[in-house]
């Protein structure tokens, strides 16, 4: 199962018109590369759960998706969190272990090695984590020392600022990717919205049932700011030699200045303009002499009620905040 339903609030201004995983990553949808994830590893039936601007997931997956896996929709009219997409389809995920994956990363977790730990500890949920070794906002998952999961805590604290001595193992952050069993319907609760992370998984804990972690330092980058969208796909674009990436349709003038930035699809750039660590939507003209570095541009008419930003001729301008400054719940997963 693909979780897609989200708002991507924290993606804003680029989730206005789109849901997250609809969202552009050098110049694919982000679930794009969750559907051939899963499928190079084998897997070939996918329930997608869907609320927030459904139409552009559905499009997404429609010219992406690899011809031989069969596609599920589930559509929620109201958003029921992690928790309650599962419950929805609860009747299509009894027939054996099933994985749930976000549709807002990009990975290159080995699924066979956390199916291996699932089976052999006959887990009832196997978590995938990673350590957090920059100690960046993420939610704290508690293991002991056998791997077993005890519970989700909060945010560790900035490392110089913590109790904790200078060597201590960094806190473990959840990926988004895990392999439940079947029990687990019996944590969640019937017809109602609810998070498996601060239900289910609570609730299975303290009836001693065996939540497991798989703890990897594979390659997996999460996206769900603007800080971290901009920041991965440098760290992409510079592995291939490139500075900036612009989509289908894109126009940049001789002499305009771009660099370390991410254009979407039609978008002008006129002479004299600079752009330096930006983010530009789809349509948005840059007009000669503009000069932007670290802000999201996208078409104002696309953000009629903009909580934040700056409106500029036909652009609303919106600040990148530092990725340190940005929070994720584990129950946003």
């Amino acid at each position: 199962m693909i979780l897609a339903a989200g708002y991507g609030t924290r993606l804003w201004p680029l989730t206005a018109d789109r849901a997250k995983p609809a969202v552009p990553f050098l110049n694919q949808p982000l679930i794009s590369y969750t559907l051939a994830y899963l499928r190079a590893f084998g897997i070939r039936s996918m329930i997608i759960n869907l609320h927030y601007h459904p139409e552009t997931v559905r499009r997404a997956v429609r010219q992406h998706a690899p011809p031989d896996v069969d596609i599920h929709f589930s559509y929620e009219p109201r958003v029921l969190g992690t928790g309650g997409a599962l419950d929805r389809v609860r009747d299509r995920l009894a027939n054996g272990p099933f994985i749930v994956v976000n549709g807002k990363i990009i990975t290159e977790i080995d699924l066979r090695a956390v199916l291996d730990t699932h089976l052999e500890r006959r887990a009832l949920a196997t978590l995938v984590l990673k350590p957090n070794t920059a100690r960046e906002r993420f939610s704290r998952v508690d293991v002991d020392a056998t791997g077993r999961i005890l519970g989700f805590g909060g945010f560790p604290t900035v490392q110089g600022e913590r109790d904790e001595p200078p060597d201590a193992d960094p806190p473990l952050l959840f990926t988004g990717i895990q392999i439940l069993d079947p029990r687990i319907f019996a944590y969640i609760p019937r017809d109602r919205f609810s998070h498996t992370t601060s239900e289910a998984y609570p609730r299975a804990i303290q009836r001693g049932e065996l939540l497991v972690a798989h703890i990897t330092n594979e390659p997996w980058y999460e996206l769900s700011t603007l800080s971290r969208y901009l920041e991965t796909h440098l760290r992409f674009l510079r592995a291939r030699g490139q500075s900036m990436i612009g989509g289908r349709g894109t126009i940049i003038d001789p002499g305009a200045d771009v660099a370390d930035s991410v254009l979407w699809e039609r978008v002008r750039v006129e002479r004299g303009a600079r752009l330096h660590r930006c983010i530009v939507g789809d349509d948005v003209v840059i007009p000669s002499g503009t000069q932007w570095d670290r802000v999201a541009i996208v078409r104002a008419e696309r953000c009629p009620s903009p909580e934040r930003g700056e409106i500029i001729g036909d652009n609303l301008i919106v600040p990148i905040e530092p990725v340190t400054d940005c929070s994720l719940l584990v129950d946003s997963l």
